[in-house]
């Protein structure tokens, strides 16, 4: 039985930690305590939680990132956020220490008649409305905790053509989980309807595993269960194939020199015009990239455990290893 079943068939009862073992599903505790707890120094955590110290350490590190048009961190500072767009009329809004896409504000546009800013969904903004929504930001409205917050202006990034049909009114993201360097395992997030145009599996996005070896395709799911075609726009998910791999995969394999942080989640977006960019750093990356890919974490963090000399290994050549080791698919 593969394990998207065997998982599946879990639901109606509780799961033995010991039936997840043997086949490699890593759990909650086990991920908190064994390699989160042991391979993340908890005063690196502020690097990742805060996308701005992220943006500042990928620039410092010459890892490219969506260009960062200003930030906004007090309330007197609102009032400027038109020069910090200036002529700019496409750019993407976003709390600091947000998560699940919350406090996203995606503008296309501006209207030449009315002078609003056009979201993606069509729908026209104020230039008050604008201010209102980073006041939220800043009030911790869409952050962890509620805590204060900044709230980030950046250039929008615009996805590859390739991907056209695969995502819902919003853009596609490739998830890379990274241990000790090493690309273990890989999943894109597509947006749907459901998830209102975010790449959050939780509020609806489909999770589509991907081959490290080839950056194909391996299996799809919504809401934890396997589906064939985009349920918004009837792509075939299966024909999904990463461009630019190599690249991915080195782009998040690089994360691990430039935050020190031994097991992290590097979501990576493919711009049609500037090639794959880091969007974001998780230090805290979920589990369900498991059943995307209908294999379990343990194996290959174990592999990676027991490998001798890893630390003198170079991006290239830990990328080289994941590529052999753990794909699915023979190349074409």
């Amino acid at each position: 039985m593969n394990l998207l079943n065997k998982i599946c068939n879990l639901k109606n009862r509780y799961a033995s930690p010991f039936e997840m073992a043997e086949d490699g599903i890593m759990g909650m505790n086990q991920r908190n305590v064994n390699f989160i707890g042991r391979y993340n120094k908890r005063n690196l955590f502020p690097l990742v939680d805060n996308k701005l110290l992220t943006k500042q350490i990928a620039m410092k590190n010459h890892v490219k990132t969506p260009v960062l048009l200003g930030s906004i961190q007090n309330q007197h500072e609102v009032s400027d956020v038109l020069n910090i767009i200036g002529d700019h009329t496409e750019f993407c809004i976003k709390p600091a220490h947000g998560s699940g896409g919350k406090g996203i504000l995606v503008v296309k546009d501006k209207s030449k008649t009315t002078g609003n800013f056009i979201k993606t969904s069509g729908q026209e903004i104020t230039e008050h409305e604008l201010k209102r929504h980073i006041t939220n930001i800043l009030a911790g409205l869409f952050s962890l905790g509620g805590k204060q917050d900044i709230a980030l202006i950046e250039d929008l990034i615009h996805f590859d053509n390739v991907f056209s049909g695969y995502s819902y009114d919003g853009v596609p993201d490739t998830r890379v989980i990274v241990f000790q360097g090493f690309p273990i395992m890989c999943m894109m997030r597509l947006s749907t309807s459901a998830s209102d145009g975010k790449a959050n599996l939780h509020q609806g996005a489909v999770g589509v595993g991907i081959c490290v070896r080839t950056g194909r395709a391996v299996r799809a799911v919504q809401f934890g269960e396997p589906i064939s075609i985009h349920p918004d726009t009837d792509k075939v998910l299966s024909e999904l194939r990463v461009p630019h791999w190599h690249e991915v995969l080195e782009l998040a394999a690089s994360c691990y020199d430039m935050s020190g942080l031994g097991y992290i989640g590097t979501d990576i977006v493919l711009d049609r015009d500037k090639g794959p960019m880091l969007l974001e750093l998780n230090a805290r990356p979920g589990l369900a990239i498991q059943i995307c890919n209908n294999a379990g974490l343990l194996p290959r963090l174990r592999l990676i455990e027991a490998l001798t000399k890893k630390h003198r290994l170079t991006v290239k050549e830990r990328v080289a290893f994941s590529m052999e080791h753990f794909g699915v698919f023979d190349e074409d």
